[in-house]
């Protein structure tokens, strides 16, 4: 996957790191349940159409104890883009403050804390439990990388030339929905086929603003463990979406 620092974040009081990540806090009871099934049981096969889906093998968790999270957090690879709405950002160790708005297009994106994504499931009246963080927020972070990893190769087979003038491509926004079938896994569950666990929509800012919509189907991974396979693809809801789609299909 991308590369990751695993150095905590030191938030400078002027000048904090964006507080949010590429995961919606609604998708997160998704992510623990899957997490749970492959440390528990093997897990079904993996969709069709191998081309497009991708393995990520996940680092192992770490103890810990019951009461102690981790408040560090990890800068992640993914570029915040300009246009990405602004945030208030808090401290790992202190409720936020409308007073820490950033400039947005600054750094990257900042995955949360154990102890962040504890408490967003608990303030979402889920029972989540304090010694399984150690587990999926390393799912959460590596996972979103390999997300980033093929978008990125998408965006360089199809709009490097483009994406060159400013360093692109960047992640503006994202969006999670873990009931909301994106046509090809809906197509896939009629033929019998396993159905995602979680599914994401990513809107990525090229040079001059431009964004193009991408969705992300999650699946967890065969033969049981740790791992996940991802189908990371443009959305058809554009000319570009099926000009890349198309293009790949027939090998440009």
């Amino acid at each position: 996957m991308g590369n990751t620092s695993s150095t905590p974040v030191q938030q400078a009081p002027s000048s904090p790191p964006p507080s949010t990540c590429p995961v919606d806090p609604s998708a997160r009871t998704a992510w623990l349940e899957a997490a749970a099934e492959a440390c528990n049981k093997p897990t079904p096969p993996s969709p069709p159409s191998p081309s497009t889906t991708k393995t990520t093998t996940l680092p192992p968790p770490r103890l810990q104890n019951q009461k102690s999270l981790a408040s560090d957090r990890v800068i992640s690879s993914i570029p915040r883009a300009s246009l990405s709405p602004s945030t208030t950002t808090p401290s790992p160790t202190s409720p936020p403050s409308p007073s820490t708005s950033i400039s947005p297009s600054s750094s990257n994106w900042i995955y949360p804390s154990e102890k962040m994504f504890f408490e967003a499931m608990k303030r979402k009246n889920h029972t989540p439990n304090a010694s399984d963080m150690a587990t999926v927020v390393p799912i959460h972070n590596a996972v979103n990388e390999r997300a980033w990893f093929e978008i990125k190769n998408w965006e360089k087979r199809f709009a490097s030339g483009q994406n060159e003038k400013c360093n692109g491509p960047k992640l503006r926004s994202f969006s999670g929905d873990s009931s909301k079938l994106s046509p090809k896994a809906r197509w896939n569950a009629l033929l019998g086929y396993e159905t995602p666990f979680d599914r994401h929509d990513w809107v990525v800012e090229r040079c001059e603003g431009e964004g193009v919509e991408y969705v992300i189907d999650f699946y967890k991974g065969r033969g049981g463990g740790l791992s996940f396979y991802l189908d990371v693809r443009p959305k058809l809801n554009s000319w570009e979406g099926w000009r890349m789609r198309l293009g790949r299909l027939v090998g440009l």
